[in-house]
């Protein structure tokens, strides 16, 4: 009996790839198995193979735990479609999106066709190479910030720019802000120069004050 070897590869991270034997009578719901028992991915999600051409340009599909609209046309069903159903070029390639809730993308791609030899369950893994990611680690899952929460850490961001690595010019700084703090309690107790020379001035101009007398108008 005629044994498929496929090359299986994550399209987006070139360095992980699988080598997965399987038998010519096996269906496409075996072969998505054998694909995450290498990469060690939970299957049980709606998953799709694409017969495809050269460019990985997607054709006819065929589904598993597909959704109602693909069973009203009439979509083939990976546990109903054996392999060699579908492969008529000893160089066979198929598109395989899993999980399209949060999708990692494959191309599979048929490398040799072998007997099978004795001894082997299939399928089988022959090779292995790089860590497949985390299931689901592609995808990234904002988290709601209050607007006050996000001002906080760009108030805290702004403090921590404004703190200089040297800590002499910290120093001076700080003694910068003493003195002025200072200057500024005493013009608040005892008023600036100007204003008390604008109060002379008004207190020196006034035609109802006579002498410590009480003003006349009053």
């Amino acid at each position: 009996m005629a044994v498929y070897r496929f090359k299986i590869s994550f399209e987006d991270y070139d360095d992980v790839t699988r080598e997965v034997d399987i038998k010519s009578t096996h269906t496409f719901e075996d072969l998505h198995r054998a694909i995450h028992l290498s990469t060690g991915y939970k299957p049980e999600y709606s998953s799709s193979f694409y017969i495809s051409n050269d460019q990985w340009i997607k054709g006819q599909e065929i589904a598993y735990m597909p959704n109602q609209r693909k069973i009203d046309r009439g979509v083939a069903l990976m546990e109903n479609s054996k392999l060699s159903a579908f492969i008529d070029d000893p160089h066979q390639k198929f598109y395989y999106t899993f999980n399209f809730d949060r999708p990692f993308d494959f191309h599979v791609e048929l490398i040799k066709i072998l007997d099978d030899a004795p001894g082997i369950t299939y399928p089988h893994v022959v090779k292995s190479t790089g860590e497949a990611p985390k299931q689901f680690g592609n995808v990234f899952t904002p988290t709601a910030t209050s607007s006050s929460a996000a001002e906080d850490d760009f108030d805290f961001l702004n403090e921590m720019e404004i703190v200089p690595e040297d800590t002499s010019e910290l120093e001076s700084m700080l003694d910068a802000e003493e003195v002025d703090d200072t200057e500024k309690g005493h013009d608040d107790e005892h008023g600036s120069d100007e204003e008390e020379d604008e109060f002379g001035d008004e207190f020196a101009d006034n035609e109802h004050y006579d002498d410590g007398n009480e003003r006349d108008d009053y």
